[in-house]
């Protein structure tokens, strides 16, 4: 890709969900695809694997973590594929970085890959520390951020994770990519980061993100 035009594609919470790259359009042509978690609902057997043929058929240049609903099963084969962003950083084009930090919070329904506030704020702080020099950032985590737009649960509370929100107040990447609360999707701002949560990839939600003349762009797509 060229350094001074790029075009990625973000989603996640797939669920085992097969059909839904038909409803993303110009998957085939960008850049690159970014899943910012929850591949699979507690990761059986071959779900990692028919979730990852049906986005390859697609876009071969995927990077992908595990989300609270993935088992370690699925990092394995990330990790496999040289495609794990769990805990990792990548650069995407020169001077433009992206970190992941995957799984969550606590929930209420004890789902497989769930780690303390405290668990949190220390992968995000070990992984910023990875970085390095950077023009512009981009942090993708499966948790939404507390007390935003994204985190809103159906009776109105906010349930997303304090220690996203303190780190994104610290380190303001450009562009925050979320998810985890299906029926928060939408997009916020914390100080100058525009964070995202593109709902269910099912819902046929995305996010669109490209470099152009250096400056990074970012937009909520789909339905």
């Amino acid at each position: 890709m060229s350094d001074n035009n790029m075009h990625w594609i973000a989603f996640g919470d797939i669920h085992q969900s097969l059909n839904f790259v038909s409803l993303i359009p110009d998957l085939s042509e960008a850049d690159g695809v970014i899943i910012t978690g929850d591949l699979t609902n507690h990761s059986p057997q071959g779900a990692i694997e028919k979730v990852w043929n049906s986005i390859y058929d697609k876009n071969t240049n995927i990077l992908a973590q595990a989300g609270n609903m993935d088992r370690n099963n699925v990092t394995a084969f990330l990790v496999n594929k040289k495609a794990n962003l769990h805990l990792e950083v990548r650069e995407l084009a020169e001077g433009i970085k992206i970190m992941g930090v995957g799984f969550s919070i606590p929930t209420p329904f004890g789902t497989p890959s769930e780690v303390s506030e405290e668990q949190l704020a220390k992968w995000l702080e070990e992984t910023f520390e990875k970085v390095g020099d950077y023009d512009q950032l981009i942090l993708a985590v499966h948790d939404s951020p507390y007390n935003t737009k994204l985190d809103i649960i159906s009776n109105g509370m906010h349930v997303g994770s304090r220690a996203v929100r303190a780190f994104i107040e610290k380190v303001q990447p450009d562009i925050v990519l979320s998810g985890h609360i299906h029926e928060s999707r939408g997009e916020d701002t914390i100080g100058k980061s525009r964070i995202f949560n593109p709902g269910m990839a099912s819902g046929g939600g995305y996010v669109s993100i490209t470099l152009k003349e250096g400056k990074l762009n970012s937009a909520l797509k789909g339905n």
